[in-house]
């Protein structure tokens, strides 16, 4: 049916022996949407996605992808399925027609030709078809690989942190891909620990430690937070700490390059203007000098650090804007 999920899980365990890597994990991946699960290093994103791809039995819960059992159903599956991984393995001795064209052929692909041309045009590299994959740069490597993944049009594409390692301006192109096929009808499923990608997503799950910390759309989770949050430019910055931190209406002082974020748990966000202002004056007293004090939404950032406290977990940097 068109309206059913593509991806659903449901209380999904996954454990290594004495480990558990997933603990009652649940969410759904509607058709045509692009779904991020977000979160640092060890949450559980890349095995949730090998179980759901059926290259990990769960230990409990079920799973259904593309309306299929993947622990039964591995062979569909892969016929329905494109997965593109930051370790995707390119044959470097061959070029890059001839990588598209193996692919194909491992997928059983007929008439493959024309999608071949028309996956290299849409990913800008039909000027370097004849290159060695080898000879390319690291965002030309994950384009191609995105092209190999796409030969066999998957009507669900999983990607697992796909843009790790690759450099700034790369990113933008490959999600601007991202968001075109997106746009076209297909599904995706992507897995990273860079939050500003993050907000490119319809929904998306935050996850540490192997469970679910919240399930819901980018600008949702922001507004749900409680309290306000106030964004200051002040010099010098360690001692704007010192005297934040000081405060007894403050609970967080997190410092975001030159800026910081204050958290006041206790303030309405009718109250945002004024306590911003009360804040500016509070610093002048102390003779520091404040360039800027707004109140503003959470980042995800924000939202990801508060949850990981709620939930008992320490802040951590690998999980970043």
């Amino acid at each position: 049916m068109a309206d059913d999920p593509v991806v659903r899980v449901e209380h999904l365990t996954r454990r290594y022996g004495a480990l558990t890597a997933v603990e009652d994990v649940s969410f759904e991946v509607r058709r045509g949407e692009m779904f991020g699960l977000i979160g640092p290093d060890g949450a559980g994103k890349t095995t949730t996605l090998r179980v759901l791809l059926g290259l990990l039995p769960a230990h409990g819960g079920t799973v259904s992808t593309c309306g299929l059992d993947p622990s039964r159903a591995q062979r569909a599956l892969s016929g329905r399925v494109g997965y593109l991984s930051q370790r995707f393995s390119l044959y470097g001795d061959l070029s890059v027609d001839e990588n598209v064209a193996f692919f194909a052929e491992i997928h059983g692909v007929s008439g493959w030709k024309p999608n071949r041309d028309r996956l290299l045009d849409l990913v800008r590299m039909t000027p370097f078809r004849d290159r060695l994959a080898d000879k390319l740069s690291g965002g030309m490597k994950q384009k191609l690989a995105l092209a190999c993944t796409l030969i066999h049009t998957p009507e669900l594409l999983v990607l697992d942190e796909p843009t790790t390692g690759v450099d700034p301006v790369s990113r933008r192109d490959f999600w601007r891909l991202l968001a075109r096929l997106q746009r076209d009808g297909l599904t995706l499923l992507i897995t990273t620990p860079y939050l500003d990608e993050a907000e490119r997503c319809q929904r998306l799950v935050l996850m540490d430690n192997g469970r679910v910390l919240s399930l819901d759309t980018p600008t949702a989770l922001r507004e749900q937070e409680p309290g306000l949050l106030i964004e200051l430019v002040v010099r010098p910055r360690p001692k704007a700490v010192e005297v934040l931190r000081a405060r007894r209406d403050v609970s967080e002082v997190e410092a975001f390059g030159e800026r910081l974020h204050v958290s006041l748990p206790g303030a309405s966000r009718e109250r945002g203007d004024a306590a911003a202002r009360e804040l500016q004056v509070a610093l002048a007293a102390q003779g520091l000098e404040v360039e800027q004090a707004r109140p503003i939404l959470p980042s995800l950032e924000d939202v990801f650090i508060r949850r990981m406290r709620a939930a008992g977990g320490a802040p951590t940097t690998e999980a970043r804007a």
